[in-house]
This record gives C-alpha cells, sequence and structure tokens, in this order.
C-alpha cells in the first residue's frame, strides 16, 4: 500500500471549485462523463462511469471533502482527502490518497494528475 500527496492549483475560487468536485452535473462539465455524486455522508458515488467508484465520508462546504474509494476486497480502507485552500491565482487543491494498492499506484497518481486535476484544471483555464 502507498500513500499520494499533492497540491494543484487552479484558477478558481475554492467554492467553485467545491461545486465541481460535489455537483454531478458540474462534475460531467469538466470530466466529460456522467457521474453519481452527492454531499451526503455514507451515501455512494461513481465516476467516470465507474471506474471511480466508493463512499462519501464527510463534507465541509468550500473547505473539504473525504471519501473512501474502493479497490476490491481491500481490507484496509483507500481515504482520499481533498482541503481547498484560497490561494492568490485561485485555488490550491491538497491531495492526500492514503492505502493504494501498490498495483494500481502509477495508474493511480497518472489519472489524478492528467483525468482528475489534470482537466478540472483545463477546464478553469
Amino acid at each position: 500500500m502507498k500513500d499520494f500527496k499533492k497540491y494543484y492549483l487552479i484558477p478558481a475560487a475554492p467554492e467553485d471549485i467545491y461545486i465541481a468536485l460535489t455537483n454531478p452535473a458540474t462534475i460531467q462539465l469538466w470530466s466529460g462523463s456522467p457521474a453519481e455524486m452527492s454531499t451526503e455522508p455514507g451515501s455512494e458515488f461513481s465516476l467516470w462511469e465507474e471506474s471511480i467508484v466508493g463512499r462519501n465520508i464527510a463534507f465541509e462546504e468550500g473547505k473539504k471533502i473525504q471519501q473512501e474509494w474502493y479497490f476490491g476486497e481491500q481490507e484496509t480502507p483507500s481515504i482520499v482527502t481533498i482541503k481547498l485552500h484560497p490561494h492568490k491565482q485561485g485555488c490550491s487543491a491538497e491531495l492526500v490518497h492514503t492505502n493504494i494498492p501498490d498495483e494500481v499506484y502509477d495508474e493511480m497518481v497518472q489519472g489524478w494528475n492528467e483525468n482528475y486535476f489534470g482537466l478540472l484544471e483545463a477546464f478553469y483555464s
């Protein structure tokens, strides 16, 4: 199991990025794929045609999103925490993803950089 941490700079307000990460219609706008998402703790979510599935743990409006991402029958939960910080150029998104299975780590990092935050950065640029 590995952990991944990175900061992404996005030229939009933290409140806008929060909506972009939690509103299904907005997720579809920047990702190009339908999304199932709710800000209700305990609700299930699905992104990129079920390429990413999991459970929402906690939300702090405009500031924080915490989710459990499912990887098969993994015993230790894989937790994603995104904290949104104001930045002079928009928003600094702090990503911490813990307990990523070794066999999908490189693919997961590439996905974060290109398909998740990469698309989000391009959408707001």
